[in-house]
């Protein structure tokens, strides 16, 4: 799995995420935006090109931010934070009543920008 982003520029950062499965070829992506919008800070999921998914800004500081959809099926949350030098991400909510999550911590690719 990998996931890239832009910088932020004019109120916007764009991202792509790419899981492939070797054993099955199975893949799957999701174009991926945090933007500036009238309202707030929003995060915006496209899962296979989809339809968007909009996710309000919740709270961050510096090492951390969160993102909340308590109206979206699966995931509800989505949060990004810093774990030395990896960026990590989980999401989560409930499914069937349960609560459920998944997450995933990324290296700096070699000879990515700082």
């Amino acid at each position: 799995m990998e996931e890239h982003w832009t910088t932020a520029a004019g109120g916007l950062m764009v991202g792509v995420h790419r899981d492939v499965q070797s054993d099955s070829a199975r893949v799957s992506f999701e174009f991926l935006r945090i933007e500036k919008r009238a309202e707030g800070i929003a995060y915006v999921a496209m899962p296979n090109g989809g339809p968007a998914t909009v996710f309000p800004l919740k709270s961050s500081t510096a090492e951390r931010i969160v993102f909340e959809n308590l109206k979206h099926d699966f995931p509800q949350r989505i949060t990004y934070w810093r774990d030395g030098e990896r960026l990590c991400a989980s999401v989560e909510g409930l499914i069937k009543e349960r609560l459920e999550s998944e997450e995933w911590c990324w290296s700096r690719a070699a000879g990515a920008v700082r």
